[in-house]
């Protein structure tokens, strides 16, 4: 207690003196620990510094002749320099401890403090202390790992409720489980304008976005549990919460000591089906929403722009076909994601319930409870208690059809092509921050996730690899992907260049996406047209292509590691597939690949459709127009080489014969 008392005068005073020095002077060297004196010191020296005024100086100098003259022939006391007390004129008094005494002081006060004599009966009874040794075994309720030897495989298990609902986990020894929910709805489901039985209107765009913050952070009436009261039950119970959304799909997950899985999913379901989503709520969260728009990051603005761009509007209604004016024309892929400045005053609690009872609370085959790290048919006796009772909008009608459109609400969008170019305007805050324009150079990868090159795409990604222009380096990083050896290394100007890919139910894409100096853009744009004309020309080396691989299964197998982004994996290849792959099938579908497969997939991108470009910065005005681009894709593909070089001469790969659509 003692040590305790005195640890604690410590850190207090050094706090204070912290606090006291000037701002100009904080990157001196800190307070010296030997400068500091006992708590009842330093107490005795504020009441004589404050109350008695300049006796307080008299003192010190009587404490400091006192000390000199009975330490005659000892060291010099040491010399303390204004930084250490700046507000002092003069050095202060020293108080040095030794361990051994502390040691010896705590001993003895722990005797005393054990000990309480009653004054009426005069007899002694031993008081327990206050605090206890901290024990090596583990709490009662955190399970032990079990031995390796009682260890087997772990198998992803399904089952599906009878309304519908699908139920997938994992089990693995760990005392920590992740469990969740993931919802067949996302941005693409969204409306600018939807037509209500009382000849009224609500908007659903950005509700996603809303939704996404909303996540644990509305009341539950169901439970009676205010939004601050949620918050706190799930701090109690040691649960960390995410949810996410994208344009097809959405996810709350709660990753939470196993003991508490239970509470924490009661909490979870509440928080997916029945939120109150009150209008100062969602008020509040358009604030957020609002300040977000006021700093959106270029690579932000690229990819929405690339969406747009490649699912542009078609001529005709791809909508529901009521002809009210709204965005029938817009197709749901090329819907923005994120909600817009123009879409933000239109959303409203009412957009909330609307969307959800349009997409959620009647479309049971739209949910996908997933779990890892839990027991299976515990998860499903959850799954049971909590959505068992949700029913389709019309019982009688027959299962939705197969993945990809479970969605009765998901219409197939068309892949178009396009360019999108937006300048933004200079920052007003960090006028003299370097600016960047911002490049991408995209194709459709048809089918989207139901692709038969789906796999050697992702080794294609892998193999073009890249980054920013600065990187540590080290084993796994890509410094030998080939975006890093002929752009990145090649050209000093180049701030990035980095491979992409955006998979959805019927189509994706998948390119280059680069910045650099606004003077240099042309040239950016040049070089990445030549990455994909050199794919389709030559064969990729053995060396490049088995070196991807092993990188993308590396990858692949040490994210599933994770115990969040197994719960992930479980529910969306549930919700994309209605079953799931395990490691050991994906790993032999990537070793398959082949050089001819990638140049399949490059071949047939560059020769049967128009590329997508987006182009964000401040000055855009040397990036050129898509159909430069176009033309600069067939001269190089005829060999013309009009932006200048091959570059692919001396590969070692061996060039391909041209096929039909070169001529």
């Amino acid at each position: 207690n003692t040590q305790n008392k005195m640890m604690n005068a410590v850190a207090a005073v050094a706090v204070s003196a912290a606090r006291r020095r000037p701002l100009h002077q904080s990157h001196h060297a800190p307070i010296s620990f030997t400068s500091l004196t006992s708590a009842a010191h330093q107490r005795q020296q504020h009441r004589e510094r404050h109350d008695n005024g300049p006796a307080f100086q008299q003192v010190v100098r009587t404490r400091m002749d006192n000390s000199a003259s009975s330490a005659a022939g000892a060291p010099a006391p040491p010399t303390f320099s204004s930084y250490d007390f700046p507000e002092r004129n003069e050095a202060p008094v020293i108080t040095r401890t030794r361990a051994i005494d502390v040691a010896s002081s705590r001993r003895a006060s722990d005797s005393s403090d054990n000990i309480n004599t009653s004054s009426s009966t005069g007899a002694s009874a031993i008081v327990p202390p206050h605090s206890k040794p901290i024990s090596s075994a583990p709490p009662p309720a955190i399970l032990s790992a079990p031995p390796s030897a009682r260890l087997s495989t772990p198998a992803t298990e399904i089952t599906t409720l009878p309304n519908g609902v699908r139920v997938g986990s994992m089990e693995t020894p760990s005392p920590v489980s992740a469990v969740g929910v993931l919802l067949d709805f996302g941005s693409r489901h969204e409306r600018l304008r939807n037509a209500l039985p009382d000849d009224s209107a609500v908007s659903t765009a950005g509700v996603n976005h809303l939704l996404e913050l909303l996540a644990f952070q509305s009341s539950l009436p169901s439970a009676s549990l205010s939004s601050t009261r949620l918050r706190s039950r799930l701090d109690n119970l040691g649960a960390a919460t995410f949810a996410n959304s994208s344009r097809e799909q959405m996810m709350y997950c709660v990753d939470v000591l196993r003991p508490n899985a239970v509470p924490a999913f009661d909490l979870l379901a509440e928080v997916v089906k029945c939120p109150e989503v009150a209008e100062e709520e969602v008020e509040e969260m358009k604030k957020v929403m609002e300040f977000q728009l006021m700093d959106v990051v270029p690579q932000i603005l690229l990819g929405e722009g690339l969406q747009m761009a490649a699912y542009g509007k078609l001529a005709e209604s791809n909508g529901d076909g009521d002809g009210d004016g709204d965005d029938d024309t817009l197709q749901q892929l090329g819907r923005p994601h994120f909600c817009t400045a123009e879409a933000l005053p239109f959303l409203s609690a009412r957009s909330v319930h609307f969307f959800k009872e349009q997409n959620l609370l009647h479309n049971p085959h739209g949910v996908v409870v997933s779990g890892s790290g839990i027991e299976h048919d515990a998860l499903v006796e959850l799954a049971m208690r909590h959505f068992g009772d949700m029913t389709a909008a019309n019982p009688n009608e027959p299962p939705p059809s197969p993945p990809p459109h479970d969605n009765p609400h998901t219409l197939p969008s068309t892949y178009t092509g396009g360019q999108y170019r937006l300048p933004t305007p200079l920052h007003s805050l960090y006028p003299d921050k370097p600016q960047y324009t911002h490049v991408a150079l995209a194709f459709e990868a048809p089918l989207g996730w139901h692709s038969p090159h789906l796999v050697p795409l992702c080794v294609l990604q892998t193999l073009l690899g890249g980054g920013s222009s600065f990187s540590a380096g080290g084993p796994g990083k890509g410094m030998y992907s080939k975006l890093y050896r002929e752009v990145l290394n090649r050209y000093s100007w180049v701030e990035s260049a980095e491979a992409f890919s955006s998979f959805h139910a019927e189509s994706g894409l998948w390119g280059i996406s680069g910045s650099c100096r606004p003077d240099k853009a042309g040239e950016l744009t040049k070089a990445m047209v030549r990455e994909f004309v050199e794919l389709s020309r030559y064969y990729v080396t053995e060396e490049e292509l088995q070196r991807a691989k092993n990188m993308l299964k590396c990858n692949v197998l040490t994210q599933l590691e994770s115990r969040l982004v197994l719960f992930e994996d479980i529910g969306r290849q549930i919700l994309t597939y209605g079953r799931r792959e395990d490691a050991e099938s994906m790993c032999g579908k990537i070793d398959a690949v082949t050089k001819e497969d990638i140049i399949e997939v490059v071949r047939m991108a560059i020769g049967t459709m128009r590329p997508t470009m987006g182009v964000v910065g401040v000055d855009i005005s040397k990036v050129p127009m898509i159909e430069d681009v176009e033309k600069m894709l067939s001269a190089e593909s005829m060999g013309t080489h009009s932006v200048g070089g091959s570059g692919g001469g001396g590969r070692g790969g061996g060039k391909v014969e041209k096929k039909s659509w070169f001529s």
